[in-house]
């Protein structure tokens, strides 16, 4: 099998390709570029789940960053057991015809628990006092003190939230590039979260994004030269282009109004209770998957969305066929937002009353996605001599509580997650083999095993 790198810069279109980017401009014009069609849901983990399996999220399972789990009657985001992904991967059918393959999956994600032979994912620890604390999950474990010993602690608070850099991009890099230094696998996947994060705060203006541009072109650059100096095969790919939103829609608000949303008063505050709601939304960025826990409001649910300003399309189960998202995991209606507007987990009508952890980094906790987290509190004139105390806190060692997030969702300039964008901001994907100008997402996988196979095709 021929050594190959699957380099995913998430977020990357061929709409940000240009001055800022130098190295890319030039590398790609010496490739074969195609784009991908988007997938609905245009969202990490499904697409990824996609590229490595060829299966639709139909098939996988994975309907989004997070779903409602019937069972548990609980909303769950940012899962990251590879156990959750339906299908044979990629590099487990590679093992079938060469035993001596290996891959190394480098932040992908499904990290944990997976097939791969070396992988490292985010996996911060949480001691017994409330403190969350930097760190990565690897397999084989002591993968993880190596990469330490020789980087740094992975710079967590640096991969999401208001402090998000290129810091956290770049560790990966690196780390992939001891990773093949150290094993020389035949496989390797590496995630570049950067720009994806740039684009929903600032939108799809190249010269705002003008340093995050040249960094990950940079960061880029270095990958590239060091795996074709080994003459290995390099594919640059990402998983969705983001365009620009202005409008958010808070969904679950409108639901409360009518009547559908539950929650239960703790210390003054709202907390929601997914398992005791007649319905209720799951937001994903512009996909929304909504979920009737009480038959009987069914209809009354389809009449509220087909009123709602700013749903583009109206998904039942039957017509999620069509766009095969159709799972036991998916809403009773998947609904899309059009082009300038996204969606808010947002459920109280109150801001005093809003749940503690809805001011903090807590991906986790949230019923939904929520990309304010990566600004802090404007309306605070001081919000920054607050996030200074807090830190000075956490390095003592007491504990404390990073309350220091926005809830003003107008912030966020740049979304995803919709069909029907235009071609410009299409996902891309771009290798020294022709594949042809456009690629199914499914076909995504095809192609990676096209060129990943080709030695042995041609023995």
């Amino acid at each position: 099998m021929k050594k190959t790198v699957v380099i995913d810069v998430v977020g990357l279109s061929y709409s940000l390709i240009g001055e800022h980017t130098p190295f890319l401009k030039q590398w790609f014009a010496s490739k074969h570029q195609a784009t991908i069609d988007p997938m609905l849901p245009a969202v990490t983990t499904a697409v990824q789940s996609t590229y490595v399996t060829g299966k639709w999220p139909s098939e996988t399972g994975i309907v989004g960053n997070g779903w409602y789990d019937h069972t548990a009657s609980e909303v769950q985001f940012w899962k990251q057991s590879n156990k959750l992904v339906s299908g044979e991967k990629i590099w487990e059918r590679a093992r079938k015809i060469d035993p001596n393959f290996t891959v190394s999956k480098m932040f992908w994600w499904y990290n944990m628990y997976s097939t791969a032979d070396f992988s490292a994912t985010p996996r911060p620890q949480y001691p017994s006092d409330g403190m969350k604390l930097a760190d990565c999950y690897t397999q084989p474990g002591d993968l993880r003190d190596r990469l330490q010993k020789e980087l740094g602690t992975f710079p967590l608070f640096q991969f999401w939230g208001p402090a998000t850099t290129i810091a956290s991009s770049r560790w990966i890099a690196d780390a992939s590039m001891l990773v093949d230094k150290w094993h020389n696998p035949t496989l390797t996947l590496i995630y570049l979260p950067h720009l994806d994060y740039c684009l929903q705060k600032v939108g799809q203006e190249a010269n705002k994004n003008a340093k995050d541009l040249r960094e990950i072109d940079d960061v880029c650059r270095d990958l590239i030269e060091h795996y074709e100096k080994q003459g290995a095969e390099v594919i640059i790919l990402s998983e969705y282009g983001i365009t620009n939103v202005s409008k958010p829609i808070h969904l679950n608000r409108i639901l409360r109004e009518a009547g559908m949303i539950r929650y239960r008063e703790e210390r003054g505050l709202e907390l929601f209770d997914a398992g005791a709601s007649p319905a209720f939304s799951v937001a994903d960025h512009q996909i929304a998957h909504v979920y009737i826990n009480d038959p009987k409001v069914y209809n009354q649910v389809r009449a509220i969305l087909e009123k709602t300003p700013g749903i583009e399309l109206i998904l039942d189960k039957e017509q999620q066929k069509q766009y095969h998202i159709n799972h036991e995991r998916s809403g009773d209606f998947v609904v899309m937002a059009d082009a300038d507007s996204w969606f808010t987990y947002y459920y109280w009508l109150d801001d005093a009353r809003a749940p503690d952890f809805a001011r903090l980094v807590a991906i986790h906790q949230k019923p939904g996605y929520d990309p304010a987290e990566m600004f802090m509190d404007q309306t605070n004139p001081f919000i920054k001599l607050k996030a200074g105390y807090k830190l000075a806190r956490k390095k003592l060692g007491f504990r404390y509580l990073m309350n220091i997030i926005s809830l003003d969702a107008t912030l966020v300039k740049g979304s995803h997650g919709r069909v029907g964008t235009a071609p410009e901001y299409h996902p891309v994907f771009v290798s020294s083999q022709n594949v042809g100008k456009r690629l199914s997402p499914t076909a995504v996988y095809d192609s990676i095993w096209e060129i990943m196979s080709a030695e042995v095709l041609a023995s």
